[in-house]
């Protein structure tokens, strides 16, 4: 109780239900101009808040570049992300856990170990180049020529010395669309990519290019099996590559090659007016590539390396926020248990549906409130009351009260003894989407805290209400609603009632 009493927005809040709950006696019209003045204030509240985000965002979108283009990357810049996964690592070890443990040093030192090693590839001297496509497009047969007639020529050259990789697992799809493909996760471990495709690109492997060079990644794009179109088509195919990728990338950074040509057929006429068939393998035609990646390595090394760095810090910080997110949502899940008892508990008392909204919208806010100090994204009293009152406002509106309603009362209805008690229902309910509300945050706060230009913006409600509809969608299961209605006969119910529910 000590503990419920330290937080202004529940005890405001239960109070308020409590209080209207009591102007029953003075008729109906009072109870409901209290509901039709709480319900007011939730949707000017949050309809206010989601107008400023919605012209916010419109705001910024009008000022985004239309040039992608990455800034290259320096040395600050990668010591500052440097310097922050570290912080991170610290704020890791000290984070409290569940169980009022230390986290393990099983967990930590493995991270750090990686961080030293970041730290020693800033001063890297060597670089190291793979290759990317689909299916079929030609990867094993350039790295083959690569190192067969590049390399070598290459490390005689220059001073830096570079490795060819194994080229990265084909681009694949993820769904049963065609379209949709994912890029594999270390494609942003290498210094330089050749993005191989043999003619124009689809939409999909467009976006990829776009995620790369997002990430600061080198690309070069390459038209490869160009001597399957004729020169005309040839010359066509190249220019709508770099027409087509002029936003993220320089024309010289796409390049087109024949690593295999196909075999051509050569007649030769005799002096004897016959005529001698044979066939002649070209030579590869691979020239423009080899060009312009000793022109990149050679004045883009240092360069390559510390982006590299930078990309691989990224990819650190985000298996650091993995680890801290787990630890929060362990904490975050015991929370959202205890405030969902709490919302069933006043529902459960006073049974009536405005009021039972009330109590819930009150929880809510108040856990809206210990979930931001558990992600380290505290929340104002008022911005919790707008996000609790908007998601509130929206679980009406997509009809998800009238909804879980009609899921619960069936596993209710099983019992006449529970079913006769005038607010389990209410109670279940409250509980429920006390729990879907509280998930959805946790969801939202967990999305930020893994993107930091995110977490530099302010509060999106329209992600969190988005974040909502899916959350609820994925909790309707029976079984779930089924543990749901038992928990709350045990917790709502006196204890010889829910025994005697348990033996019906």
């Amino acid at each position: 109780m000590a503990a419920i009493l330290k937080k202004p927005i529940l005890v405001g809040g239960l109070g308020l239900t409590a209080g209207l709950w009591a102007l029953q006696s003075f008729g109906d019209s009072a109870l409901h101009a209290g509901g039709d003045l709480m319900w007011g204030a939730i949707a000017l509240g949050s309809g206010y808040l989601w107008l400023r985000q919605y012209f916010k965002s419109s705001d910024n979108s009008a000022k985004s570049p239309a040039v992608l283009l990455p800034i290259a990357a320096n040395r600050t810049v990668v010591e500052q992300a440097l310097s922050a996964v570290d912080a991170l690592i610290t704020q890791l070890q000290s984070e409290p856990t569940g169980t009022g443990d230390a986290v393990s040093d099983s967990v930590v030192e493995p991270l750090r170990t990686k961080l030293a090693e970041l730290n020693q590839e800033l001063d890297r001297q060597h670089l190291t180049v793979t290759v990317l496509g689909e299916s079929g497009v030609g990867k094993t047969a350039l790295m083959n020529w690569l190192q067969d007639n590049w390399l070598s020529g290459h490390q005689d050259k220059h001073s830096q010395t570079v490795s060819l990789m194994d080229s990265l697992p084909a681009i694949n799809q993820v769904t049963d669309d065609a379209a949709s493909l994912a890029m594999p996760s270390d494609a942003l471990t290498h210094d330089l990519l050749l993005f191989l495709t043999s003619g124009d690109l689809t939409d999909s492997q467009f976006q990829i290019l776009q995620q790369l060079r997002q990430q600061r990644q080198r690309v070069l794009l390459v038209f490869s099996k160009q001597d399957q179109y004729l020169p005309d088509d040839r010359l066509t195919v190249l220019h709508q590559l770099q027409q087509r990728v002029k936003s993220v990338m320089e024309p010289e950074d796409v390049v087109a090659i024949a690593t295999v040509p196909a075999p051509i057929k050569v007649r030769q006429h005799q002096d004897d007016g016959s005529i001698i068939e044979r066939t002649e393998q070209p030579e590869a035609n691979v020239f423009s590539l080899s060009d312009r990646l000793g022109t990149i390595l050679h004045q883009e090394a240092q360069q390559l390396v510390w982006a590299t760095v930078l990309r691989k810090s990224w990819l650190l910080r985000q298996d650091i926020v993995a680890e801290l997110n787990q630890i929060r949502r362990d904490r975050a899940l015991s929370m959202i248990e205890q405030s969902q008892w709490i919302a069933a508990a006043a529902a459960f008392a006073n049974p009536v549906p405005t009021l039972d909204l009330l109590a819930t919208a009150a929880v809510n806010a108040q856990l809206v409130m210990d979930l931001g100090t558990v992600y380290h994204q505290p929340f104002s009293m008022d911005q919790a009351k707008e996000i609790a009152g908007t998601m509130a406002a929206q679980m009406v509106k997509l009809g998800l009260v009238e909804v879980s309603t009609q899921a619960i009362s069936p596993l209710l209805k099983g019992s006449a003894l529970t079913y006769v008690a005038g607010g389990m229902l209410q109670g279940v309910s409250a509980a429920y989407l006390t729990r879907i509300a509280g998930l959805s945050l946790v969801e939202y706060l967990q999305e930020r805290s893994q993107n930091p230009d995110l977490a530099k913006q302010p509060i999106q409600i329209d992600r969190i209400l988005n974040t909502l509809k899916s959350v609820f969608q994925s909790n309707q299961r029976t079984e779930f609603l089924q543990q749901l209605v038992t928990q709350g006969m045990t917790r709502l119910l006196p204890t010889a009632e829910a025994k005697a529910e348990a033996t019906i």
